[in-house]
C-alpha cells in the first residue's frame, strides 16, 4: 500500500506507530533524528512522512523546510507529530509545508487514518495521469506532471497546496466556500479547522503572488470563502 518514513526519537512511539501502519500493510522506515530522515526521504522515496518536532539533533521545524525545499521530496505528505499544541506551533508547521499536524498523546487509530487520507489524495493525484492541463492568466496546472508554473516557470507546491491550486483554478471567477474547500481538498475523514485553510492560502500568495500583501490572484471574500482570479475580472466583492 506505500511505504511512510516516521521520523521520531522515541522509541516507544517508533514501535507503537509502526505496529499501527504494519497493520495496514504498509512498509515503514524509521529515524531516531533529523539528519538521519533527511537522508532516508532521499534514499528511500517514501510515500509520505511522519515527523515528530522534538529532535535534540536538529530542529525539526528546519526539518520540514529542508524536506520541501528539495527537489525529491519536496512533494511528499508531511504529518508533523508533536506534544506541542498551541495554535502557534499548529499555524508555524502548516506554514512551512506540513499537510497535516496531530498533537501527542495521540489515538493510534486517528493517526492511522489521517495517513491512510493523505495517501488516498496522493494515490488519486498520481493515477491522473489523462488529466487535462488547466490554464489561467499566466498560470498552468498539468496534474499528469504534477506541474504548476507562472509565466512557463515551474513552483514548487506541497500536495495540499497543489490539490488547492486545482480546485480554485478548476473553479476560477467563484467563490469556494471554506467548508467546501476543507471537503475537497482533506477529505471529510480528517478534521481540520477553517484557519487551515487560510494558512494553506497564504502559503499559495507567497509562492504565486508579484506582492502577497496585494493578494491579485487569491481574493478572500468577507463572510464568504476564496476565490481565484485576477481584479480585472472580478467584482467589487470587499476582497481582504
Amino acid at each position: 500500500m506505500g511505504k511512510v518514513l516516521l521520523i521520531e526519537d522515541d522509541v516507544q512511539i517508533q514501535e507503537l506507530v509502526r505496529c499501527n501502519l504494519e497493520k495496514e500493510g504498509l512498509t515503514v522506515v524509521t529515524a531516531s533524528d533529523g539528519n538521519r530522515g533527511l537522508d532516508l526521504a532521499g534514499r528511500e522515496k517514501p510515500d509520505l512522512i511522519i515527523l515528530d518536532l522534538t529532535h535534540p539533533a536538529m530542529d525539526s521545524y528546519d526539518v520540514c523546510k529542508m524536506l520541501r525545499a528539495q527537489k525529491d521530496t519536496s512533494a511528499i505528505p508531511i504529518i508533523i507529530l508533536s506534544a506541542r499544541d498551541d495554535v502557534a506551533d499548529k499555524v508555524i508547521g502548516l506554514e512551512l509545508g506540513a499537510d497535516d499536524y496531530v498533537t501527542k498523546p495521540f489515538s493510534p487509530f486517528e493517526l492511522r487514518a489521517r495517513v491512510k487520507a493523505l495517501l488516498r489524495r496522493s494515490e488519486i493525484r498520481n493515477h491522473q495521469t489523462a488529466a487535462a492541463t488547466i490554464q489561467f492568466g499566466p498560470f498552468e496546472l498539468d496534474p499528469s506532471k504534477y506541474l504548476f508554473t507562472k509565466n512557463s516557470e515551474p513552483i514548487q507546491l506541497t500536495t495540499i497546496e497543489f490539490a488547492l491550486m486545482k480546485l480554485l483554478m478548476q473553479h476560477a471567477g467563484h467563490v469556494l466556500k471554506r467548508d467546501d474547500i476543507l471537503s475537497s481538498v482533506w477529505g471529510e475523514e480528517v478534521y481540520v479547522t477553517p484557519r487551515t485553510v487560510d494558512t494553506h492560502i497564504a502559503n499559495l500568495r507567497k509562492k504565486i503572488e508579484d506582492d502577497p500583501e496585494q493578494s491579485h490572484w487569491i481574493t478572500g471574500i468577507r463572510g464568504a470563502g476564496y476565490k481565484f482570479s485576477s481584479y480585472e475580472s472580478s467584482p467589487n466583492l470587499n476582497p481582504t
